[in-house]
């Protein structure tokens, strides 16, 4: 096969020598860095209690997010019970355990909390095997924990109606699976001069392409790249969510590993949207981190205040991202009392110092929280 003539990257001659322009990503890979490193160390300063808490939501996200990216939705609270056994924190009451969602759970904690583990063959099989207890996909049934065979043809991505399916891509044929996942292991393990970040974008493209299981390929792809990024940060702890950001540009991320996986071997635009990818999740936790310390930082302020739970609750509300106005009308229902009871909740807190007259206009008088603590839904919205 002459040079450029083939479809996929893995049909290449030079087939899997991957290239990069330094140059071109070296100063978004050092925002990344840079972005990161203050986000660590704002995380450091927090409590034990509120990095616990940080966690569990990260991966709890990571979990839910991952999943989501592939159409599958998963159950929220079995989602965090699951995730806070596993991490042995106490979270209260805890949502029935079920068997789907903790092979996922295990599967992403993994990655994570034995980042130092080797990867290898038997490990990826073993989270292949964890996501599908039950050795079906939906109503499939799959070879689970093994390298696909491609007994009903060649393995493709394809979308659109049985009738007029299209063809994004297809994968490198199950014959060469064994060798082809054997490279791919020893590279992964080997020190290369590649920075750690970009390592984590090129395992995640490399896995990808290869796709060599029948099921669940993008979930243990984005699980490879969390290890990788857990390596180049040395740390078991996160408190960012790349899934979380790749489901909000879901679009973008199968466009641009299509055109990845039809392209060269010179991978500098997928890397360089991997890093903004990454970036992006980045701040948005600096911004999640923010509410937390906001509110963190609120709650020691009136430490000691006697409320009631009425206003214990709408002032967490709001600290939580409040849609809209507060007013006495939708204290009342949320809190399901009357409106002078809510008002008397409401002049007790403004009389405190813990509530504010909002100065915004309107035809109904609004409150808010202090000195700019808080925010609203509509406001993270459009940060």
């Amino acid at each position: 096969m002459k040079s450029g003539d083939y479809r996929y990257i893995w049909q290449n001659k030079d087939w899997p020598r991957w290239s990069y322009s330094q140059d071109r990503l070296s100063a978004l890979l050092a925002r990344v860095h840079r972005e990161h490193g203050y986000l660590a160390g704002r995380m450091h300063d927090l409590g034990l209690d509120l990095r616990d808490k940080a966690r569990v939501r990260v991966f709890t996200q990571e979990v839910l997010t991952t999943s989501a990216i592939e159409g599958e939705s998963l159950n929220p609270d079995t989602v965090r019970s699951s995730v806070a056994q596993r991490l042995g924190l106490d979270i209260g009451a805890l949502a029935p355990s079920d068997r789907h969602v903790d092979g996922v759970v295990d599967m992403v904690l993994d990655a994570t909390l034995n980042h130092h583990s080797p990867l290898s063959c038997e490990r990826l099989c073993a989270w292949h095997a964890a996501m599908f207890p039950t050795g079906y996909s939906g109503l499939s049934k799959i070879n689970v924990g093994a390298w696909r065979d491609d007994a009903n043809g060649a393995m493709q991505v394809v979308s659109g109606p049985l009738h007029r399916q299209t063809v994004h891509y297809e994968a490198p044929p199950a014959a060469v699976l064994e060798a082809e996942m054997t490279e791919f292991v020893r590279w992964f393990e080997r020190n290369s001069h590649d920075d750690p970040v970009i390592k984590a974008g090129l395992a995640h493209l490399w896995f990808v392409t290869i796709h060599p299981f029948e099921d669940g390929n993008g979930r243990i792809a984005r699980a490879i790249g969390d290890l990788g990024l857990a390596r180049a940060d040395q740390s078991s702890q996160r408190f960012y969510s790349l899934s979380a950001q790749i489901q909000q540009e879901r679009k973008d991320y199968y466009d641009e590993l299509e055109r990845a996986q039809k392209g060269t071997l010179d991978v500098t635009e997928w890397l360089s949207w991997f890093l903004g990818c990454l970036l992006r999740a980045i701040e948005r936790a600096e911004k999640t981190l923010s509410l937390v310390l906001d509110k963190a930082a609120y709650w020691k302020r009136f430490a000691g205040t006697p409320l009631n739970e009425r206003q214990i609750k709408l002032i967490n509300r709001l600290h939580d991202g409040f849609v809209g106005k507060l007013t006495s009308s939708k204290w009342a229902a949320i809190a399901k009392c009357s409106t002078d009871t809510a008002l008397r909740d409401i002049s007790d807190l403004l009389e405190k110092g813990l509530l504010i007259r909002s100065q915004a206009s309107g035809r109904s008088t609004s409150y808010e929280l202090p000195d700019g603590f808080g925010r609203t839904a509509e406001d993270e919205a459009h940060s």
